[in-house]
């Protein structure tokens, strides 16, 4: 099979597109026949070495999969050849998803929901998953709750808006002006101008000083810190962020508040309560370009280099050809 190789950690150009064996499914495994996946900034993250220490060279990486099931190995119960999945890989304990074929447990995989493409589907998994990850598992968010998403118009942003919506909360974002119209779209209550309005201020005045119950943290910097000056009591704090410097969180602690930090974990239910957001109509991908995995590099490039202009958003795509 065809695989975009990671030879070095670096620049755009460290993928080798290279031929190598296909991998065989073992006990409770699915050999899956990749058609998508995509680009997130964790796998940018990766290629340049931020996590080098937990990757062995040379290395495929990738986090997000769509395709079809070829093969199947011993044990699987929930699985049968020919069924459309999609999920994340587990690339800190195998391969990832820029290559022709994948190997993955039973227990990681979801069916993939019907009403979309691959392409479309391949762009879900780790984003969505993630938001899930926030809003359901650790912030077990509420009907009714305030929350307030930083980074709306963000790959991991545009489904957190859905989800939280779909949860029946009152969902406030930040974004430039320009994206402002497509974030109201997708059912956000207030989007507020994190360029020419104190998104502090404008909290405080939209909630009548009571704060919001849930903040969500996809930026960085003094997020975390400044979060305490909009939490409402017992309020809460999920960030997807890597903490690079130390953070003053005495406001928080006024409030009682809770901290998360969410580092993705891959499950086929998560996956399952995804397919049903989207084949109702509550979750819809947003998928901005696409590349083929000879070019994987330019898809790098074009999210690394371009996430935060105002004339972005969504998802990068991979078409994996056979």
């Amino acid at each position: 099979m065809k695989a975009a190789v990671l030879n070095e950690f670096g620049s755009f150009d460290s993928f080798k597109i290279t031929e190598i064996p296909t991998p065989t499914p073992k006990f409770k495994e699915v050999l899956v026949k990749v058609l998508a996946s995509s680009v997130n900034p964790l796998d940018f993250q990766v290629r340049r070495g931020d996590y080098k220490n937990e990757l062995v060279l040379p290395v495929i990486t990738g986090h997000d999969i769509s395709g079809v099931i070829v093969e199947i190995g011993p044990g699987v119960e929930n699985f049968q050849v020919g069924d459309e999945v999609y999920y994340s890989p587990e690339i800190f304990k195998g391969q990832g998803s820029y290559a022709q074929y994948h190997c993955a447990h039973e227990s990681i995989i979801g069916l993939k929901p019907k009403n979309i493409s691959h392409l479309e589907a391949a762009t879900l998994p780790l984003a969505a998953g993630t938001a899930w990850e926030m809003l359901v598992t650790r912030a077990q968010l509420k009907i009714n709750q305030t929350i307030l998403i930083h980074g709306g118009a963000g790959g991991v942003g545009i489904p957190t808006i859905q989800i939280a919506k779909a949860m029946g909360a009152t969902v406030f974002t930040t974004a430039r002006k320009v994206h402002h119209e497509f974030l109201l779209g997708l059912g956000a209550d207030y989007v507020i101008d994190y360029k020419n309005e104190g998104y502090i201020q404008k909290i405080n005045q939209l909630t009548n000083n009571e704060g919001v119950n849930v903040v969500i943290d996809t930026i960085g910097n003094n997020t975390l810190s400044e979060s305490g000056k909009i939490l409402s009591q017992l309020g809460q704090v999920v960030s997807i962020v890597d903490i690079e410097k130390p953070q003053n969180l005495i406001e928080a602690w006024g409030k009682n508040a809770t901290y998360h930090f969410v580092f993705t974990r891959q499950s086929r239910n998560k996956l399952d309560e995804l397919t049903k957001l989207v084949e109702n109509g509550k979750l819809k991908p947003v998928l901005t370009k696409t590349f083929s995995l000879s070019d994987i590099g330019k898809a790098h490039g074009l999210l690394e280099t371009k996430a935060g202009d105002a004339d972005f958003y969504g998802k990068i795509a991979i078409e994996i050809e056979h």
